[in-house]
């Protein structure tokens, strides 16, 4: 059975910046076909939860990556290193285990794939890993 990664926030588990969930029915339904390995790129990045929500700043994650774009929180403070280290820990956990498939909660500035790619998945997809968002 192929693995893959999912954000935690998707299987149920309360990892995202509210401390709540966002649990997808219709995610968890091709879950089954996978083995899966939840993961939260914020959390790994050492942001704790509940968190301030963050934005990416006049770019995407491709630009955060490039170093030209920032992601700052609703306080102003600026979280780009903790959303890139958990963006390379997230890919050092996709390569350990062999991983090119991801699904990722659209929207977040870590795993959102649209309307505006995030950080993590920026990282994944330039490394030729899938996203595929929900």
């Amino acid at each position: 059975m192929e693995k893959c990664l999912v954000s935690a926030c998707l299987t149920g588990l309360c990892t995202r910046y509210d401390g709540q969930s966002k649990t997808h029915t219709g995610c968890l339904q091709l879950l089954a076909k996978y083995h899966w390995v939840p993961v939260c790129p914020e959390q790994l990045g050492g942001l704790s939860t509940p968190r301030p929500p963050a934005n990416l700043i006049n770019g995407d994650g491709h630009d955060v990556l490039a170093g030209i774009c920032r992601v700052v929180d609703q306080h102003r403070v600026d979280r780009t290193d903790a959303f890139l280290r958990g963006a390379f820990m997230t890919l050092a956990i996709a390569q350990a285990q062999g991983i090119r498939l991801c699904f990722f909660k659209s929207g977040s500035p870590s795993c959102g794939y649209a309307p505006v790619i995030g950080v993590t998945a920026a990282l994944l997809q330039s490394r030729g890993i899938q996203i595929i968002p929900f």
